[in-house]
């Protein structure tokens, strides 16, 4: 780890004293946007990240991104400044009273060194367990007078995680999916984490499976212009249950037995369904709701699978069908600006996402086709898009990063620009601005408020916003100009922000 994604404060000077000059320090204008950078750095670059916050109240800063860290299975070592040893016992200023709790339970391990001499080897354990499956954020907290001690240099240890599944219980799955006359399998994150792409793809066209997305997941794990695939559960149990009627055997991949949104009524799975799944986390097969749960690595497991072979032939089962095409016409709409991104922009190109009411619209006319090019929040929670776009654009200088954003999303993080314009990192960052909290207006329309308060943003101006924070800022009203813009956005050499004005 040699890069430091963080926001000073007085606790960490002393951590800072003597910078190595092999290291860099990314600063952020605010713990959470430090967290969120460091969030996409470490996705992308499948290592822990390490990230410096500020005592108790850098911590808090920084929890809305730390849990989604969490939620996203994303390795992170962070550590915070803790008021010197010699003041604990006197409530000091800037103290944290319970530092280990704080970031509870959204860390997999929390410690406070009982002594200056742990803390090199408390920091060499929360790199392993950051990094053993599921993989998260763990949390060091470090008094600031620690670092003037001496300590004993650490061994070099390494620790081998990978999981191995029971062979037994793959080889029973192979013989239920060669017997199944109607698969379908159900694909989250875990796929694309594993770097199990092509595995998947060979899994799925031996069965002649139908392929879904699992509801609201932070990572794409199938090509979405794939003969079997067949789109993106909703996070609602009526709809599941509709769209898995008909087929005999489940296999959930790297994915949870269900998410849900909102409470449902009747039955979670249809009748004569049988319900597998695979998956590297524990916690998840214990928490799926029927079934048989296989937990191990999911590349392996799925290349066990695919070298069982099946016994008999079946005929391919089809996907989703195209999109309408949508035309070139005022009003501006998201639809049109999706559609034309996805014909713009390269195929090795990078979508981040955080615009909630845009997704099904992105699901329609902006296909992701391969691996490793789309990441978004699978918290739910805002303010982690932007940032984690600029530490996947530190992480991955050969692709272009794409941070699609809506208006309210934006707001949560917006100094994260500052960052991007220091770094000159070479991104778009597209604002798809309606005017207000759109998600949250749909959402209630289906829970039965139909007209929410505190969903309007009058007067926000991104293109003025990107400006003042040294990005490059553009805008586009109407349908006509849109192509040329977004070309241009495309090519530029720093950051850009394009606020597109949509109905």
């Amino acid at each position: 780890m040699q890069r430091i994604f963080g926001n000073p404060g007085s606790t960490e000077l002393a951590f800072l004293r003597d910078f190595p000059a092999d290291f860099q320090y990314v600063l952020a204008l605010q713990e959470a946007v430090a967290v969120g950078m460091a969030d996409g750095y470490a996705q992308a670059t499948r290592r822990a990240a390490l990230i410096n916050l500020h005592s108790a109240v850098g911590v808090g800063h920084a929890m809305g991104n730390i849990f989604t860290a969490y939620r996203n299975r994303t390795p992170l070592v962070i550590t915070a400044g803790q008021q010197a040893r010699s003041l604990l016992q006197l409530d000091p200023f800037l103290f944290s009273e319970r530092a280990t709790e704080l970031p509870q339970p959204y860390v997999k391990w929390s410690v406070e060194p009982a002594c200056a001499a742990d803390v090199p080897r408390a920091l060499q354990r929360a790199w392993h367990i950051a990094m053993q499956p599921p993989r998260g954020p763990v949390f060091v907290s470090i008094p600031s007078d620690d670092w003037d001690q001496q300590a004993e240099e650490l061994a070099p240890h390494e620790v081998s995680a990978a999981q191995r599944a029971d062979s037994a219980a793959l080889a029973a799955l192979g013989q239920r999916l060669a017997a199944s006359a109607r698969p379908v399998f159900v694909v989250g994150a875990g796929v694309d984490r594993d770097s199990a792409w092509q595995d998947l793809i060979a899994l799925a066209g031996l069965h002649g499976a139908l392929v879904w997305a699992s509801p609201l997941i932070g990572r794409a794990s199938f090509p979405e212009d794939h003969p079997q695939f067949a789109g993106f559960l909703p996070a609602f149990r009526e709809e599941i249950h509709r769209r898995l009627a008909g087929h005999d055997l489940l296999l959930a991949i790297g994915a949870p037995l269900f998410t849900y949104h909102a409470p449902g009524k009747g039955p979670y799975l249809p009748d004569g369904l049988a319900v597998h799944q695979l998956t590297d986390e524990p916690l998840m097969a214990a928490a799926a709701l029927a079934g048989q749960s296989v937990v191990g690595s999911i590349r392996e497991s799925l290349r066990e699978l695919v070298a069982m072979g099946r016994g008999t032939s079946r005929p391919m089962q089809s996907g989703r069908k195209p999109a309408a095409r949508q035309p070139l016409a005022d009003p501006l709409s998201d639809r049109l600006l999706l559609q034309t991104l996805a014909e713009l922009r390269s195929p090795d190109s990078i979508i981040v996402e955080e615009a909630p009411s845009s997704r099904e619209p992105m699901h329609d006319h902006l296909p992701i086709l391969r691996p490793d090019t789309f990441y978004t929040c699978s918290s739910g929670g805002l303010g982690h898009s932007l940032p984690a776009a600029i530490g996947i654009a530190l992480a991955r200088p050969e692709s272009r990063v794409i941070a699609l954003l809506g208006d309210g999303s934006a707001m949560y993080a917006i100094q994260g620009l500052w960052s991007a314009a220091q770094l000159r990192l070479p991104m778009t960052f597209i604002i798809i601005n309606n005017g207000r909290y759109e998600a949250l207006r749909q959402i209630g329309v289906r829970l039965g408020n139909e007209r929410p308060v505190g969903v309007e943003l009058p007067g926000l101006d991104f293109m003025e916003l990107a400006r003042a924070q040294g990005c490059e800022g553009l805008r586009v009203s109407a349908a006509g100009e849109l192509k040329a813009v977004l070309q241009k956005a495309l090519k530029t050499a720093g950051p850009v922000l394009v606020e597109v004005r949509v109905v």
